[in-house]
């Protein structure tokens, strides 16, 4: 999968991604096969992304460059990530929260959370502000 790099400032909280059914209900059209088809985007996975922390940096790790690849395919959610170091104490708890926050997402009915080691993650992944903020 292509590797992600996040170029957009959002805030560390997002909140719930909309269901493509609810906007529909809202323009008063009627859903049809191709609307059921985009649950979700990227961009909204990504959003809720935001809401994982590593809980030794207290970032999320969208900003933290984690995130690799995110790819959405009706209502699965597939995402390629990494962690800090391949013996990262925290990894499991980390890839559980992505998970969850995941599976929260109204529409969504499977998710793909894949651990990558290539490339190897840098602190030069880390989002640019954020860097600049931690002193790299």
């Amino acid at each position: 999968m292509s590797e992600y790099t996040s170029s957009e400032q959002q805030q560390q909280e997002a909140p719930p991604a909309p269901r493509a059914a609810d906007a529909t209900a809202a323009s008063g059209a009627t859903p049809d096969a191709s609307d059921e088809g985009d649950v979700v985007s990227a961009d909204q996975v990504k959003a809720v992304l935001r809401r994982v922390k590593d809980p030794e940096l207290n970032l999320n790790i969208v900003d933290l460059g984690l995130v690799y690849d995110v790819a959405v395919e009706g209502s699965v959610v597939k995402v390629d990530m990494s962690l800090t170091s391949p013996g990262c104490p925290s990894g499991p708890e980390i890839m559980g929260d992505a998970e969850r926050q995941l599976r929260s997402i109204p529409g969504v009915t499977d998710v793909a959370m894949n651990l990558v080691w290539s490339p190897i993650w840098t602190p030069e992944r880390i989002e640019p502000r954020v860097r600049a903020y931690l002193g790299f």
